[in-house]
């Protein structure tokens, strides 16, 4: 088992951040914030391409299970594609996943489930996402009012819920396994959910895509991005999760927390700020 890839242990699972590389993207989807501003937080924390978006996935592994948790942008695009070797560089071939937890089914989130021929990637796994999910991509006014990207969205989301048809589950409230539970984190998607695991004294949540530049969203959680579907709905989560994990000392793990993976959210004046230090 490679230990190079960033990791926590969190009872009796290990939780593996698995980078899947990044996409170009701009400050400008950025609503609530000068871009200047925006530009100024990036630089300040060093960062080469101020408007690229990191993508992570998750690997947990425990009790018997191999879980996924989001599957990154896939082959097909120009950004990302990094899953299979990092997978590869964690032990862990596609096979041999046996569920896959969905946080939601943006592209950057379920693009590597299909390979190039669209067949599925991880044969032998259950999908799982959350029911207001599925419902949301499947609606056919909601894909004749999106524009030609989003039409794209929701038929690569329409292919791929049909490629895993007989392998698809929905969340009912119920853990996942033993100490896993999802938490429905509406705002960015309509069934955008989270992954908490639980153990003894200690608590990590993978908050899929509270933030998407989490310098400039943690000190101004009111900064929302152009993907939002319901952008005051996600602010107000993204305040109420951030508050949580400071009073509740949560590890946080994120879609595009960047390549450290995981971090802790501390208070600083009206905002927050992550801090990725190993704790």
């Amino acid at each position: 088992m490679s230990h190079s890839l960033p990791f926590r242990q969190i009872g009796d699972f290990q939780i593996t951040a698995l980078s899947d590389g990044t996409m170009s993207a701009s400050l400008d989807l950025l609503s609530g914030i000068e871009k200047t501003d925006a530009d100024v937080i990036q630089y300040d924390a060093g960062l080469d391409e101020p408007g690229d978006i990191h993508i992570n996935c998750y690997l947990i592994r425990g009790q018997g299970r191999i879980i996924l948790v989001d599957a990154g942008a896939g082959p097909l695009s120009n950004k990302g594609g990094q899953l299979n070797i990092n997978l590869a560089a964690a032990g862990v071939s596609p096979d041999e996943v046996d569920t896959v937890l969905l946080t939601h089914c943006h592209p950057d989130h379920i693009g590597g489930l299909l390979d190039p021929e669209k067949q599925p990637v991880f044969q032998h796994a259950e999908i799982m996402l959350h029911p207001l999910e599925a419902q949301y991509w499947q609606d056919d006014k909601k894909l004749k009012m999106a524009n030609e990207r989003g039409q794209r969205n929701f038929w690569l989301a329409r292919q791929t819920l049909h490629a895993y048809a007989q392998n698809l589950r929905f969340f009912d409230g119920d853990n996942i396994a033993e100490g896993i539970l999802p938490v429905w984190l509406p705002g960015h998607t309509p069934g955008h959910t989270g992954f908490r695991i639980d153990a003894d004294d200690k608590c990590l949540l993978i908050w899929g895509d509270i933030v998407h530049y989490p310098q400039i969203q943690s000190a101004h959680p009111n900064v929302s991005i152009l993907f939002d579907t319901d952008p005051a709905q996600a602010e107000e989560i993204r305040k109420k999760i951030m508050e949580e994990a400071v009073s509740k000392k949560m590890l946080i793990a994120g879609m595009h927390l960047g390549e450290a993976g995981f971090g802790s959210i501390l208070r600083v004046g009206s905002g927050y700020r992550i801090s990725f230090s190993e704790n």
